[in-house]
């Protein structure tokens, strides 16, 4: 399992929040990510971002996932997180944090990109 930190063309993340990656999944990430011109300002801040700060972390003999300090602080997690599934990968992220982006997710109303949804349906 990789564990880095979430980026966005944005922002440096969602506050509380970290990706993981299964391997197979990461690896696709990187051979995307080195395709990006070298010269491009955007391109060199998400290659040192993202990449510069993956782990490959491990899982002890109970089956928890030993992530580095760097990334627990930069995430704020402690001792209750919430791991939300996302197609290819996971977002760890300290409880509160998830709390405060739920409902605001839930209360908003940012339309930013619905249009590309629109042929989306349940």
């Amino acid at each position: 399992m990789v564990v880095t930190v979430a980026v966005n063309e944005r922002c440096v993340g969602e506050n509380g929040c970290l990706w993981l990656y299964p391997m197979p999944e990461w690896e696709k990430l990187e051979q995307t990510i080195s395709k990006l011109p070298t010269l491009n300002k955007m391109a060199g801040k998400l290659r040192r971002f993202v990449i510069g700060n993956a782990s490959e972390c491990e899982m002890d003999g109970q089956g928890r996932l030993l992530l580095p300090e760097k990334l627990r602080t930069f995430a704020n997690v402690d001792k209750k997180i919430v791991l939300v599934g996302q197609l290819n990968k996971f977002e760890l992220w300290n409880e509160e944090a998830w709390g405060t982006k739920e409902n605001e997710w839930l209360d908003g109303d940012d339309n930013e990109g619905l249009e590309d949804l629109g042929s989306l349906s349940f």
